[in-house]
């Protein structure tokens, strides 16, 4: 059996896409309709290619489009210099106050690590989608040639593909708008002057959801408290419904407590108990038992906090107030 306790979790079935215009990000001959946003790395066209020339700096450089986008396939070719790392960012916007970008980014990455085509959310969340999740798809990045990558994004659902081959497949937990750009990635002394390269840039603005049938990455999900079609096929369960405490009671209790925990925003939180063991609504149990499973869940706790899942619970065995008798996980 497997079920999980969610606050982040997946969705995904589409009907086909209708033929909408693709354009050109790119007209060949200048950066017109892009600028550069921090950082002090140099980007330029040189026969029909928009160059970033690394530069040593702790500071990443980001040349973005002056307009944004929602939902979209976005096409480009690109050839990461040796040993560099860089990438596109989709859905990114820009604090101007702060000095700081943020949003989706589609890896570029000529280490052995090999994780071209992966998502990474810069300045924010971090990696979404490393190819830890599909590591077959490590070896279709051609070192020194260029590269063909396809971006489809479309409301919670963005996958990838890198020389037709599918890389990522990712269901975020938030639809975002913003624009695209291309990074020069802070770099040392030894990588000055290394060039990465980018050429016929395409993007198809869409307004009916694409075709994503043909999808063979893993699925990997954020969404809140809901499960895909997949996973639900797989015997998945969800623990919690995300919006009342049904199938759950208080462990010395035939119903939920009173006070001590709150549902809010599709989070199950347990408030301070002032140090005290099991206090303040104590410990929630399932009201049915389980035996054989896998439990997934996502936590967080604020600092000095102490919590845990208990499993295998017998609520009758130990007497004291609000704390079954267990074996537990401890956070």
């Amino acid at each position: 059996m497997k079920f999980k306790l969610l606050f982040v979790i997946c969705l995904a079935l589409f009907p086909a896409m209708k033929a909408q215009k693709t354009k050109s990000l790119f007209n060949g001959k200048n950066l017109k309709g892009w600028q550069v946003l921090i950082g002090d790395a140099e980007f330029k066209v040189e026969d029909g290619v928009i160059v970033g020339v690394s530069k040593a700096t702790r500071q990443s450089t980001f040349l973005a489009t002056k307009k944004e986008y929602t939902n979209f396939i976005l096409e480009y070719e690109m050839m990461v210099g040796e040993g560099l790392n860089t990438g596109v960012q989709i859905r990114t916007q820009f604090d101007d106050v702060k000095k700081h970008l943020f949003g989706l980014q589609v890896e570029g990455d000529d280490s052995e690590r090999g994780w071209t085509g992966g998502i990474y959310d810069q300045g924010r969340k971090g990696w979404r989608y490393p190819l830890t999740y599909n590591p077959n798809a490590k070896n279709v990045f051609r070192k020194g040639q260029w590269n063909r990558i396809k971006v489809v994004a479309y409301e919670n659902h963005i996958a990838t593909w890198l020389n037709g081959v599918h890389v990522a497949d990712l269901l975020e937990e938030t639809v975002e708008t913003g624009f695209i750009a291309l990074q020069v990635h802070s770099a040392g002394k030894d990588k000055e002057g290394v060039e990465n390269k980018w050429r016929n840039m395409t993007i198809t603005e869409l307004n009916t959801a694409p075709d994503f049938s043909q999808t063979t990455a893993p699925t990997i999900s954020y969404l809140t408290n809901k499960l895909t079609d997949a996973e639900k096929k797989d015997g998945w369960k969800l623990l919690w419904d995300g919006k009342t405490s049904q199938g759950w009671r208080g462990a010395k209790r035939d119903d939920f407590p009173e006070k001590g925990w709150s549902i809010s925003d599709g989070i199950l939180t347990v408030h301070a108990s002032g140090g005290g063991e099991s206090e303040n609504g104590g410990d929630i149990v399932t009201t049915r038992p389980y035996k054989n499973f896998i439990l997934e869940l996502d936590f967080k706790f604020t600092k000095g906090a102490n919590s845990g899942i208990k499993y295998f619970v017998d609520t009758d065995l130990n007497k004291a107030k609000g704390r079954p008798l267990d074996v537990s996980f401890k956070f």
